[in-house]
This record gives C-alpha cells, structure tokens and sequence, in this order.
C-alpha cells in the first residue's frame, strides 16, 4: 500500500527530516501542534505496530529516543509526549506505523483523556492471563 508516508519517504513528496537510518525515517509533522513535533516511520509500509517486524519496531523507538533528546535540547518544553496508534479507532490517522515526538508545555491546550476505568486486581489478572507473549 502507498501512503502519503511512503511517498515522502521516497523523496516525491517534499519533507523537512529530522533523521534517517536503515529502518525508519523521521520528519516534522506538517500540523505541528507544538514546534518541535516529528513524525518518525518504518521506512518497510507497515500498516500498524502489530504488522512490523521487530527489528523496525525497535528502530523506531530507538530513534523517537534519539529525537526526543534532540528536541528537548532544542526547545526545552516542559515534557514530551511519545504517542503510537494503531487503526482509526485507536486514533491512527495515516495507515503506515509512525510515532509522534510531541514536545508539551503547561496549559498548551493539547488534551489526551480517556475515561478511566478500575476494575480490580482479580479482574486484572484475569486479563493479564488471557495475553500470550510469544519470544
């Protein structure tokens, strides 16, 4: 599949890169809800985490590292937001893997609530017992 990632990636879409290694390329995000938010991708189109190898999945942590040290020195904000999704119900916009390096400041009106629910340790390992972790 061809995303708009996939054609910056590619060099056919004009980008301002932040980095790039064997895995992931990593850009500003054209809506820029802070100064400083990079957008960094499997350079493999990946539709979602689930989908990618883990080598590309570790390089792209790696590098939203890098980059979040990157852009804390650069604009010192008050914190840093490091956000992956996946499908548009788990709010994925572009249908390629990418994280967002969002620097934050108090009251910069950048909200992410969801509505917490606490169900219990009995319940809770319930769930944990149900996820298989394979090696």
């Amino acid at each position: 599949m061809t995303t708009v990632f996939s054609r910056i990636i590619r060099g056919e879409i004009p980008s301002a890169k932040v980095y790039e290694d064997e895995f992931v390329y990593a850009f500003m995000d054209a809506g820029q809800v802070n100064p400083g938010h990079v957008l960094v991708a499997t350079k493999l189109p990946y539709e979602t985490l689930m989908d990618a190898d883990e080598d590309s999945a570790a390089a792209m942590m790696r590098a939203a590292s890098r980059i979040a040290k990157a852009v804390e020195k650069a604009f010192r904000p008050d914190g840093i937001t490091v956000l992956q999704a996946n499908r548009p119900a788990g709010w994925q916009t572009v249908p390629h893997l990418h994280l967002h390096v969002l620097p934050r400041y108090e009251n910069d009106g950048v909200n992410l609530t969801w509505p917490r629910k606490e169900p219990g340790m009995e319940k809770l390992r319930e769930y944990a017992a149900m996820i298989e972790v394979g090696t």
